[in-house]
């Protein structure tokens, strides 16, 4: 599986992207799938993450409410709609995509597969 996030780019607080993530190589259609993020001198940290149907999210406590996950199956495409941007959410944003079988995850050792990342840079 190969996986290539794209969308991000520099917006001023309070706009909006939304953030892209390619499958190919293999269908992920039975994997759940994550985005997390990378500040500078940071953790890589989760962010969102969809079950393989669609049918369940989980998002972190710091992006509820402004950020909304889903997918498109028939086009192997995950999307991350990222609104209320502030600075503090300026990171590199990466797709993952969990092993097969499991449940969606905030931990990073379930997912197998990691896109190459995307930088989001938020200006106050």
């Amino acid at each position: 599986v190969q996986l290539q996030a794209s969308g991000g780019g520099l917006v001023q607080a309070g706009g909006s992207l939304r953030l892209s993530c390619a499958a190919s190589g293999r269908t992920v259609t039975n994997r759940a799938m994550g985005w997390f993020r990378q500040a500078p001198g940071k953790e890589r940290e989760f962010v969102a993450a969809v079950s393989s149907r669609g049918g369940t999210t989980d998002y972190a406590d710091y992006v509820k409410d402004r950020f909304s996950i889903s997918r498109d199956n028939a086009k192997n495409l995950v999307y991350l709609q990222m609104n209320s941007l502030k600075p503090e959410d300026t990171a590199v944003f990466y797709c993952a995509a969990g092993l097969a079988g499991f449940a969606y995850s905030r931990r990073p050792n379930v997912y197998e597969y990691w896109g190459q990342g995307t930088q989001v840079t938020v200006s106050s």
